[in-house]
């Protein structure tokens, strides 16, 4: 076997156990298989032949052929399907694949195959999987850049979304908190007469109050409309009980948040028995909350911001102030995306200090617990004291703690205060090693400085811990330091920070908000060295799409875009620079992948014979035309018309 062929194989090897994929190289352990293969020759002799690796995950058989050249990746017949001719199936790495995965469907009792064609290196490659069933029908999939689709906990879901064409539970459950959210605000606007500042607080406070439930302090049933002591006051204490029960201190932050849920008890109409309802309206959003989303909130180890979620339906519903406020609350899959960026531990101590709905210490508390499984203690402690926030708007600090009680934080670690006016000496104290932010946007002008993104991002890294990890979410504008109080902030980060990368995002990662954002990455304390090769990676295509009616969407690509992501950033792999340029930088650069990405790819043999080729039917066509005279370097001869 050739030197270089030797070398993918042992590409796909390491891809492989990355992605915790353990297939047999050359043969199989299993008997059924190696028995097939046998006489699974592709020359047609009838004497054994043997795929790169061969193996199952779950009830699905995978089938691996690769080859080191990219030409030799696929070749298709007359008609346009793989070719099964013996030279292609030899030559060719998604032929071969094909042929194996026939063979095995038809000479064993698996009828679940999907064949990936391999070529190339790691820089420069293509996967192609082909999905086979037991009538030997074939289906050729999208391309892959990794097998993370293909493990234990992923195969089933890219077998629902990608072969089946189905909805996956994700999907299901995403779908139904949007529309429980909408019917939660259609009840809240005709039966509460909420302001728009009420309706997600009155979500967080049934919440709380739903959760002295399990001390029997708290009963729905409890609920009968009673004009003396209200249904409205019956919540209220309860959210008194469970915000002492949670530990919330000092007392003047619990009187804060309680301050917050006044409405509840003092609003009339919401403990009036509604004529409609025959219940007081109090009592009908606690039944629908208890019914719909406090399960999932209190029992799931799902790191999604539920409150989050409905805080932002409600918002796009009533037109509220949140996006002239530069609010934009950060989705699930970019909160779970920056604890994977900041390569979690279970000692972190994580700092967000425009924490919003809590989003990314709900991500940041549900990654470092797994991480952390084993070991009690250590649990206790991440609950209790590493998981730190700052919010300045009333109402937001209030969903926010909430959303950590109900999580069971322990503490509650969260301030009411502007971050701006902390005192960066006094926050680096608290020894954060992370800081996560998806500051205010669009706020500063020239006029106000100290409001710009970038602004709220050096005060970010001054409050943390010497070599701590800093990432936060921006406009990509905040990059380019289009002003000179933002190029003077950016001088500032240079001197005394050190950038790390920046990744372009999707222009729809903030559905229906128009912000073209980036996620930049900072280590905190550390001078900027001269030499310090920075990555910037363009993420636009990062597998997520706009679904109508639904929004932002999972395909079944994102989670192999992310860990191509992950491997590059990580150094597992290299990558071509139209994903990923490596460079050192200046204050004055744009730091964007769009600024240092130039086009590096050598025109291959086949662009030659295409550029050919289209030049030559051009020229035959002005020809036909009559306008030879346009390649004999001389003018028309009108004369002769």
């Amino acid at each position: 076997m050739a030197k270089k062929e030797v070398r993918t194989d042992l590409w796909v090897f390491t891809l492989l156990n990355e992605a915790d994929i353990h297939l047999d190289p050359q043969g199989s352990t299993i008997k059924e298989l190696n028995d097939a293969l046998r006489t699974a020759s592709k020359r047609g002799t009838g004497k054994a032949g043997f795929p790169e690796y061969v193996g199952v995950v779950k009830d699905y058989l995978l089938v691996i052929e690769d080859k080191a050249d990219l030409s030799h990746h696929i070749k298709f017949d007359g008609k346009g399907l793989v070719s099964m001719k013996t030279s292609d199936i030899t030559d060719y790495a998604v032929n071969g694949a094909l042929f194996y995965a026939k063979h095995l469907v038809k000479n064993t009792s698996y009828k679940k195959v999907i064949a990936f064609g391999v070529s190339g290196d790691q820089k420069k490659h293509k996967i192609s999987p082909i999905y086979v069933d037991e009538t030997e029908y074939y289906r050729e999939l999208p391309e892959v850049q990794s097998f993370i689709s293909f493990n234990e906990d992923n195969i089933d879901e890219y077998y629902i979304r990608e072969i089946l064409k189905e909805s996956t539970d994700a999907e299901k459950e995403t779908a139904e908190i949007l529309k429980d959210a909408a019917t939660l605000h259609e009840d809240l606007r005709n039966y509460g007469n909420l302001l728009d500042t009420e309706k997600p607080l009155i979500v967080s406070g049934i919440m709380l109050a739903l959760r002295e439930m399990e001390f029997k302090n708290f009963s729905i049933e409890d609920l009968t409309g009673d004009q003396i002591k209200t249904d409205g006051q019956k919540i209220y204490d309860a959210i008194n009980s469970n915000l002492q029960r949670a530990n919330v201190s000092p007392a003047v932050k619990k009187d804060k948040i309680l301050g917050q849920f006044a409405f509840i008890k003092d609003t009339v109409k919401l403990n009036e028995i509604d004529a409609k309802l025959n219940k007081t309206p109090l009592k009908h959003f606690a039944e629908f909350l208890n019914k719909t989303i406090y399960r999932s909130i209190r029992y799931s180890r799902s790191a999604e911001d539920y409150i989050g979620r409905f805080y932002g339906e409600f918002m796009s519903y009533s037109g509220g102030d949140g996006q002239t406020l530069g609010i934009i609350l950060t989705p699930k899959h970019i909160t779970q995306l920056f604890c994977d960026l900041a390569d979690l531990k279970k000692t972190d101590v994580v700092f967000d200090p425009c924490c919003g709905t809590a989003g990314f210490l709900i991500a940041a508390m549900h990654n470092m617990l797994a991480v952390a499984k084993d070991d009690p203690a250590q649990q206790k402690s991440i609950r209790r004291n590493q998981l730190h926030g700052i919010e300045l708007r009333p109402n937001m600090f209030t969903i926010a703690t909430t959303n950590m009680i109900l999580r069971g934080d322990g503490k509650s670690n969260l301030i009411n205060d502007d971050f701006l006016k902390q005192d960066p000496n006094k926050l680096q104290l608290k020894q954060s090693t992370v800081g996560m932010m998806n500051p205010p946007y669009s706020q500063g002008s020239k006029q106000n400085p100290d409001l710009y993104e970038l602004a709220f991002t050096e005060h970010l890294l001054n409050s943390l811990s010497v070599g701590a990890r800093c990432i936060v979410i921006v406009p990509q504008s905040s990059m380019t330091g289009k002003t000179k109080e933002e190029q003077a902030i950016k001088e500032n980060i240079y001197k005394h920070h050190t950038l790390e990368g920046v990744i372009t995002l999707s222009k729809d990662t903030f559905y229906g908000v128009g912000t073209m954002p980036c996620i930049a990455i900072f280590t905190a304390g550390e001078p900027h060295p001269a030499d310090k090769k920075c990555k910037f990676i363009n993420f636009e295509d990062d597998g997520y799409k706009v679904a109508p009616h639904i929004g932002l969407v999972e395909t079944e690509s994102a989670k192999d875009k992310k860990q191509h992501l992950l491997d590059v950033w990580f150094d597992k792999i290299e990558s071509e620079t139209k994903f990923c340029v490596e460079t050192t930088v200046e204050s004055t650069d744009e730091w964007l992948h769009s600024f240092y990405y130039f086009n590096d790819e050598l025109p291959t043999e086949e662009d030659f014979d295409k550029t050919i080729g289209d030049y030559l039917s051009f020229e035959f066509s002005m020809i036909m035309q009559g306008r030879k005279y346009l390649f004999d370097g001389g003018d028309e001869d009108v004369t002769d018309k």
